[in-house]
């Protein structure tokens, strides 16, 4: 039984780790924030301290701006027609 809970854990410290240059999906919305990114060490432990235990939650989140972002390309494609 505790091999799922180190692999839920093992897989969401990873998710965070590969998503942490797209976090804005994840919390901010679909626009980038316009502030430098100082991706500092903290800044990334934290993200992938939330990631570990929040990971099916983040990629729910990630899906609904992706849609999002999908749905507004179509509308500027369609607007530039």
């Amino acid at each position: 039984m505790n091999i799922y809970i180190y692999m839920f854990l093992v897989f969401g410290a990873l998710f965070g780790l590969l998503i942490y240059p797209q976090r804005h999906l994840f919390s901010e919305g679909p626009q980038k924030p316009t502030g430098k990114d100082d991706g500092s060490a903290g800044g990334r432990l934290f993200w992938v301290s939330v990631c570990t235990f929040l990971w099916p939650l983040m990629v729910v989140t990630g899906v609904n701006s992706a849609l999002i972002l999908a749905k507004r390309k179509r509308k500027m494609v369609g607007a530039t027609r």
